[in-house]
């Protein structure tokens, strides 16, 4: 089943707690899911994996936050979010990584980008996001 979600507002769609789906799932704008999925994710836009989520899916996509469980590799053209309750078990290639204290990831990561330059402006935009630099 394929399912896919287009719309000019913020939110483009929500998958509740409860719900389980299984396909490929394409959407444009903001898509947060709190429910099981299984299959695969595409996306040039952002995924918030809920705290709730169990996903077991191949994800490509513009950014993601990930605040549940991932079973499955991440491509993120501009960056990957991996909060203190997140848990990834699968490879991640993106140009810019915030792995949060607590956070488990399980699995290989690629930082390397196509285009330098663009990992290094969103890398300098997710460090002034809440007004702290990030330390490595």
């Amino acid at each position: 089943m394929k399912f896919r979600f287009r719309s000019n507002d913020q939110v483009s769609g929500f998958l509740d707690k409860g719900t389980n789906v299984t396909g490929e799932l394409e959407f444009a704008g903001t898509l947060r899911i709190d429910g099981n999925f299984h299959g695969s994710i595409s996306t040039g836009d952002v995924l918030i994996v809920g705290e709730h989520a169990v996903i077991h899916a191949d994800i490509k996509v513009g950014e993601v936050e990930i605040h549940g469980q991932v079973f499955g590799n991440v491509e993120a053209k501009r960056r990957v979010q991996i909060t203190e309750a997140g848990r990834v078990r699968g490879d991640i290639h993106t140009p810019v990584l915030s792995v949060a204290v607590g956070a488990m990831l399980d699995g290989r990561t690629r930082m390397a980008g196509d285009n330098p330059e663009e990992a290094a402006v969103a890398a300098r935009a997710m460090s002034h996001k809440d007004g702290r630099k990030e330390q490595f």
